[in-house]
């Protein structure tokens, strides 16, 4: 199944295989009285956005407008808005799905229940899901952050944000991330291209309290460039569209981090002096606050003790440059592991890491198991971080 196309492995274009591609079927209706909006199959977080919008209203959802609504969900849904309102799945209220025997179903807390609890992380495993239906918030303009910081102060920035997010308010959402200054208006033509140390993020409580919320990131340290001030929701939503163009080579690893330790954010700096292209982004998104307040095994996502959600993604142009960014990046993600937890978020997986999959569930993976026994026994949906019948 294609949705909004944001696979790392690719699992919505394959060969030898029958493309479901719903390209073409992305609108988004929104009902402003009781809060919810109904999502079709190939909507991708910016038509979601657009349409809420309108009303004031959003729930959380991915970092990049591009990210398909479908897709992002199943497999979790981590966003600017999670601690305050948990992930898109914790957001979802039903799905229609056509299962692999061609009926097709609602699932909800109140019809096929073990099919929606399954949906709610499970990602593909379980049918072509057509159509989602989410709870909406209010959120309109945000307070937002991009602040851009050299390299040498990467340590103290980084100790910084841990420390301030453990007790800031969950209307503040903010990632921690290590990049090659892109080229944009705030930040010095001096910095583009050269490894900088990044927090993006914004502020959604009392807009009046939004600049004081952002000042202690513009004192830590000294800064490279920033830009700080209320934008629409939907604009922050879409602001890093036009690094990630169509057709770039990728390759991503990712785990879990309970904490993020000073040993962690050495190796952070260490490789980000070596970070091999301006697209390619080393983040490390909060999943605390309201994500916690959701048991384990209340949704498919079991990860619910864990504080943060790392990953690099690289992304490339020139297929003579895969063997290395791809060795660029698995070496990363090695030197991280002694400081990580189990298992890893599924929507940053790639093709290689399909033997983690029972880990990446953790106590859910049985159940889900089940599930997938009932609804597709034969495994007709394995292009995906299978789940294999039990």
């Amino acid at each position: 199944m294609r949705g909004g196309g944001h696979s790392a492995p690719g699992f919505g274009t394959w060969d030898n295989a029958l493309v479901i591609d719903f390209a073409n079927t992305t609108g988004v209706r929104v009902d402003p009285a009781k809060k919810r909006a109904r999502s079709e199959a190939g909507a991708t977080w910016a038509d979601f956005n657009h349409a809420t919008h309108a009303f004031g209203l959003a729930t959380t959802g991915g970092i990049v407008g591009t990210t398909g609504v479908a897709g992002l969900t199943l497999g979790g849904g981590i966003g600017y808005l999670d601690r305050k309102y948990g992930l898109s799945c914790d957001n979802l209220l039903s799905a229609d799905v056509v299962t692999a025997d061609g009926k097709f179903l609602t699932a909800s807390a109140s019809h096929n229940d073990d099919l929606f609890w399954a949906l709610r992380g499970g990602g593909g495993n379980f049918g072509v899901v057509t159509s989602l239906e989410f709870q909406l918030h209010p959120v309109d303009m945000v307070h937002a952050g991009i602040v851009v910081y050299p390299l040498e102060h990467a340590a103290t920035v980084s100790k910084f944000y841990r420390d301030y997010l453990a007790e800031a308010p969950e209307e503040f959402g903010a990632f921690l991330a290590f990049a090659l200054g892109p080229p944009v208006p705030f930040l010095p033509a001096e910095w583009h291209g050269k490894p900088v140390c990044v927090v993006v993020g914004m502020w959604t409580g009392d807009q009046a309290a939004g600049p004081a919320r952002w000042q202690p990131f513009l004192d830590v340290a000294p800064v490279a460039g920033s830009m700080v001030g209320p934008m629409p929701y939907p604009a922050l939503n879409q602001a890093f569209d036009a690094m990630l163009p169509k057709g770039l080579r990728g390759y991503w690893k990712a785990d879990f981090m309970k904490e993020l330790a000073d040993g962690a954010i050495d190796v952070h700096i260490s490789h980000a002096t070596s970070i091999p292209t301006i697209p390619t982004a080393v983040h490390l998104y909060p999943i605390d606050g309201a994500v916690q307040r959701v048991k384990p095994t209340d949704t498919a996502f079991a990860n619910r003790d864990v504080k943060f959600a790392p990953v690099i993604a690289t992304f490339w142009e020139d297929p003579a440059d895969d063997a290395a960014n791809v060795a660029w990046t698995r070496e990363y993600a090695q030197a991280l592991r002694p400081f990580s937890a189990p298992g890893g978020y599924i929507n940053f997986m790639d093709g290689d890491d399909l033997p983690r999959v029972a880990e990446n569930y953790g106590p859910n993976y049985q159940r889900l198991g089940e599930v997938k026994a009932k609804y597709d026994p034969q495994n007709l949906f394995h292009v995906n971080q299978n789940i294999v019948p039990a």
